[in-house]
């Protein structure tokens, strides 16, 4: 999930950046640059997202499983 979010956060972002100096009539050399800076940035930002949401459903699966095995397990052995 980590992968998935950095790779939509980073293009978004450099896509966003691009556009805005397009729009303003930037230079090509210093767009492109901040767009790449930009790219990393997000795409680090987006892969800690990815990984605590993708930890966050781990972890919620684990423990709606370990419910109801401990459930099937009382019921049966009772």
């Amino acid at each position: 999930m980590g992968r998935v979010y950095a790779g939509i956060l980073g293009t978004l972002a450099m896509a966003v950046v691009i556009c805005r100096g397009a729009l303003e009539s930037g230079g090509v050399e210093n767009t492109l640059s901040l767009a790449i800076v930009y790219l990393v940035l997000f795409s680090l930002v987006g892969a800690l997202i990815g990984q605590i949401a993708q930890a966050t459903v781990d972890e919620s699966v684990r423990s709606k499983l370990e419910q109801q095995l401990a459930a099937g397990a009382e019921t049966s052995g009772a």
